[in-house]
């Protein structure tokens, strides 16, 4: 598929854009630090597990993001079979890519807490285990559309996102469907965080945002540029 750049949002024009994703990008870097701070000296020391505790404020934001971009993928997949418009189809292309990366991160933290909570890196908890084939779902989908060079393997590749996502709510109600190791709630009476420590999830999580905002536009923009330059190439043989 090389469609024409008309295809694609007004808005992602250089001229415009590019200003905003480098505010946007700045407020990342600095909610990233100002979030690398609380998380390491403001936030207590845990009572029980110590300092290993503090992967939290990275494990749950990358879950939360990885859970944002493959929404954003499921949306996008929709109207990309409603609609049959590139540009839908790049959006959840780019997406999805985010997403995979914040869920590996989310499968490498998530072991390291573990280890220090449960004694083993890993356990075969529903959590955990519908985490990763949801991890395993948009690694096919990304395999899948890369090869996507007719719009017939595009269209397969919106309906495995579509019932990929599936798996994310879940995920969500796994601790209440099964019994499971993990933590129930993170925040409120029963959640066992202090105020100190809710505020620094917030922060780090309102980071995180900000960063997965920044990736999308500039791994649209990529993909757009792609396009471009392969409607210019068709246009030169």
């Amino acid at each position: 598929m090389t469609p024409s750049v008309g295809l694609y949002w007004k808005f992602l024009d250089d001229q415009k854009i590019a200003p905003l994703a480098r505010v946007i990008g700045v407020l990342a870097l600095l909610n990233i630090a100002i979030g690398l701070y609380m998380a390491l000296a403001y936030a207590p020391r845990e009572a029980t597990m110590g300092d290993a505790q503090r992967i939290f404020y990275f494990h749950v934001p990358s879950a939360w993001i990885g859970f944002l971009a493959f929404f954003v993928v499921f949306v996008a997949s929709l109207l990309f079979l409603w609609k049959r418009e590139r540009r839908w189809d790049a959006l959840a292309f780019s997406a999805a890519e985010i997403g995979v990366v914040f869920t590996t991160l989310v499968l490498l933290t998530g072991p390291l807490w573990a280890k220090k909570a449960w004694g083993a890196y890993w356990v075969w908890d529903a959590r955990l285990t519908t985490t990763l084939i949801l991890w395993m779902i948009y690694i096919g989908y990304l395999m899948l559309r890369a090869t996507a060079e007719s719009e017939r393997r595009a269209r397969l590749a919106a309906v495995l996102a579509i019932i990929g996502f599936l798996d994310v709510p879940i995920i969500f109600l796994s601790v209440q469907l099964w019994r499971t190791m993990h933590p129930t709630y993170v925040i409120g009476e029963t959640g066992g965080l202090t105020p100190p420590m809710t505020q620094t999830l917030m922060v780090c999580l309102s980071s995180f945002t900000l960063l997965f905002v920044y990736l999308l536009i500039q791994r649209v923009r990529l993909e757009q540029a792609r396009d471009q330059l392969n409607a210019r190439r068709e246009a030169m043989e």
